[in-house]
């Protein structure tokens, strides 16, 4: 009788390192604890607030310095009369619009390139033609 309870233990000690190993295993695949996710959730929310602050700050930005191009375009004696549409995005200034003349579609550009702020000044202006 002692004999036969040898051959269990054997198949006992079988079946708990089966049982120890599968639940190893279910706990590294089961994905992230608790602590992990709201750790990420934390570094998640750090950088939309990030995201959010620089995109408030770009888009302050990019207003003030229409407005300084607009100022400069208005007190030009050149420009003064010009119908000049400016718009500013993360630095780059693009004007558009129709103006009398080549002189004058320089004559803005400058101001604009000249404006504190500006990185870039992309002219879409339309010089208009004479009509006979």
């Amino acid at each position: 009788m002692i004999y036969k309870n040898f051959k269990v233990i054997p198949s006992i000690l079988t079946l708990g390192v089966v049982l120890a190993t599968a639940t190893v295993w279910a706990q590294e695949s089961a994905g992230p604890t608790a602590s992990q996710s709201m750790k990420q959730a934390g570094e998640d929310t750090e950088g939309a607030l990030k995201n959010a602050y620089k995109g408030a700050k770009t888009a302050f930005d990019d207003t003030k310095i229409t407005s300084k191009v607009k100022v400069a375009l208005h007190d030009d004696q050149t420009t003064k009369s010009s119908d000049i549409d400016v718009h500013t995005s993360a630095g780059v200034v693009t004007l558009t619009g129709r103006v009398p003349s080549d002189l004058v579609a320089h004559r803005a550009e400058q101001l604009a390139e000249n404006t504190e702020g500006v990185r870039r000044v992309e002219s879409e202006l339309q010089v208009a033609t004479a009509r006979p």
